[in-house]
């Protein structure tokens, strides 16, 4: 099932459904510039375990509306997952990469008191990251403005970003993270104003990433469980990071899944989805 989360701003929010309506939900909240179906794998695998697990597109990413105002801080993204969490989904258990991540901690830390979700599982991002990491993402979202002439070439382009990963043979699923312009040529599914806003080498980007980077700390001592999942070969979050964030919240659960990269889940999708249900199983344990 699939529709759209009304928020007050005016902006819709693009969410898929999974699993029995009775279960015990679960929100999936996808990294800066991907969609919400870097998750139909595991949101499958929990939803075929009875949970009600949901993916959604960020603002300005996949079906979801783009800010007019071009409004892409990380407090915007916190802002919509705060409503979301308030009026349409209760109490679920939080899965968040990268950005999803960062929006999980900043929303639920306005509730300390009264919880907004029952767990976070964050997914290869820390209060701290490797600059040289978040840099190579960004250049990455960067490279080819103009788009792609076909398939075959956004396959080669990902293939040089990731090239641990095997490049795959059917291509159908790529489109899923495209969007094709009038001149029938592929670009990303995302707003291209978010990079106005993303800039972590400049001046004022990095004063902003040190303001955020504090206020997650204080985030990450959150009450609710939480679980790290980090990909051994990700230049985003090193295992110097991993252990910062488990002193600043020693509560913090921490895997560290071999054979993954950055892009956790789509990298290691089964083992990434037996960590994140284990989790559930654990933490989710009333409605």
């Amino acid at each position: 099932m699939s529709g759209f989360f009304e928020l007050k701003s005016g902006l819709r929010i693009a969410y898929d459904e999974y699993g029995p309506s009775h279960g015990k939900p679960v929100l999936f909240l996808h990294g800066g510039g991907q969609t919400r179906h870097a998750w139909g794998g595991a949101a499958a695998a929990l939803a075929a375990e009875g949970y009600r697990a949901y993916t959604m597109d960020h603002r300005g990413h996949g079906q979801s509306s783009w800010d007019p105002e071009g409004q892409y801080q990380v407090d915007r993204f916190a802002d919509d997952l705060e409503e979301i969490l308030l009026r349409h989904v209760e109490k679920p258990i939080l899965v968040g990469a990268s950005l999803g991540g960062i929006a999980a901690l900043l929303a639920q830390h306005r509730h300390e008191s009264d919880p907004i979700c029952r767990g976070i599982v964050l997914v290869d991002v820390t209060p701290r990251m490797n600059r040289d990491g978040v840099m190579r993402v960004l250049d990455f979202m960067h490279q080819r403005p103009e788009g792609f002439g076909s398939l075959e070439e956004v396959a080669d382009a990902v293939a040089a970003y990731l090239p641990h990963r095997k490049r795959p043979r059917n291509l159908d699923g790529l489109e899923k993270n495209l969007r094709r312009r009038e001149d029938g040529r592929y670009v990303w599914h995302w707003d291209p104003k978010l990079l106005d806003i993303w800039s972590a080498d400049t001046a004022s980007g990095r004063q902003q990433g040190h303001i955020v980077r504090a206020r997650l700390e204080a985030a990450a001592r959150t009450g609710v469980p939480m679980m790290l999942i980090r990909g051994r070969l990700s230049d985003v979050v090193s295992e110097e990071n991993a252990r910062e964030l488990l002193e600043i919240a020693p509560h913090t659960e921490y895997v560290d899944l071999e054979g993954a990269a950055h892009m956790v889940a789509g990298d290691r999708n089964d083992a990434f989805a037996r960590s994140v249900l284990d989790f559930v199983r654990r933490h989710h344990v009333s409605q």
